[in-house]
């Protein structure tokens, strides 16, 4: 993976010490995911595909969004310079869709997925599920009682580690989107790049969702991480494609994430958490903007 965004981070150091992410599984939820080289070579990793929208059984992505989103997590890369390698190059994808070709989708297309996640986790040695989809929240007095809130939820409780994107809605406060309102899930939150020239400035494009949870004391997003420029698989064969948003900067949480398990087994979702909160980096936002702050994966690694 490459990225202007992410350029200080450099997972060299965690690769040499054998920890690429192998034995991880991680759940995509998204718009499935096309069969690219990069989840084939050197061994195939893409663990299981299921269609919760058309029924189909071989694996497909007919938008490319779950396709990127999965690259990011788990791409092994195929170039020579490393063009297209993901977070967790050895780690396994099982591909959920649940969002169409337009991108979009139904409740009870999610539901039945995570219902599905919810029986067959174990089967599959699913470990974390990311969900890079967002809906604005319904009822601002009352968060926690969404739908997505409560089976996201569900997952948590049964030991995943559940990270979500903060959606795109930002950058004023209460524009955090459902699922990532859930005070129990790592909701994720971009580390924008964008930039424009008006009247003669430098600006900064502002999109990441922002805290608090409406109708709650609960501070999201809990951290930030590289979000724009990101370089992954497309849907085509041997082709990346660069896309920004929180749906990219959530899938690279998720992959330190599948790294860090591999070296740390026995970790829970609770022991993540807080091993992300005490060594993400301030990065001088406010909170209701950064949460801990930036990712740091050296510092997870108790790396320098």
């Amino acid at each position: 993976m490459q990225t202007d965004g992410m350029s200080n981070f450099d997972f060299r150091q965690i690769y040499s010490r054998g920890i690429t992410g192998k034995g991880i599984t991680a759940a995509v939820l998204d718009t499935g995911i096309y069969p690219h080289g990069d989840f084939l070579k050197p061994v195939n990793r893409i663990r299981c595909f299921h269609d919760f929208v058309n029924g189909r059984r071989e694996a497909y992505d007919d938008n490319g969004h779950g396709t990127h989103v999965s690259g990011i997590i788990a791409s092994a890369g195929t170039l020579a310079d490393g063009i297209g390698i993901g977070v967790a190059p050895e780690a396994s994808i099982a591909a959920l869709k649940v969002l169409d070709r337009s991108g979009s989708g139904k409740m009870a297309s999610m539901i039945r997925a995570i219902d599905w996640l919810l029986y067959h986790y174990e089967e599959y040695g699913i470990r974390i599920v990311n969900i890079s989809v967002g809906t604005p929240v319904k009822d601002m007095r009352n968060p926690e009682n969404d739908m997505m809130v409560r089976k996201v939820e569900e997952l948590w409780d049964a030991g995943l580690i559940v990270v979500v994107a903060a959606g795109n809605e930002g950058p004023n406060q209460y524009t955090i989107t459902s699922p990532g309102v859930s005070r129990k899930v790592i909701t994720v939150g971009a580390r924008e790049e964008h930039t424009y020239i008006r009247r003669g400035k430098k600006q900064e494009v502002r999109y990441s969702g922002c805290g608090p949870v409406p109708g709650t004391c609960v501070c999201k997003p809990d951290v930030v991480a590289p979000g724009s420029h990101i370089l992954s698989c497309d849907n085509q064969a041997g082709k990346y494609k660069r896309r920004s948003g929180t749906s990219m900067a959530t899938p690279v949480v998720s992959g330190v994430i599948a790294l860090l398990l591999s070296a740390e087994p026995w970790l829970t979702n609770l022991d993540i958490k807080v091993r992300l909160m005490k060594t993400s980096l301030d990065c001088g936002e406010p909170k209701n903007r950064q949460g801990w702050g930036v990712l740091n994966p050296a510092g997870l690694f108790g790396l320098k």
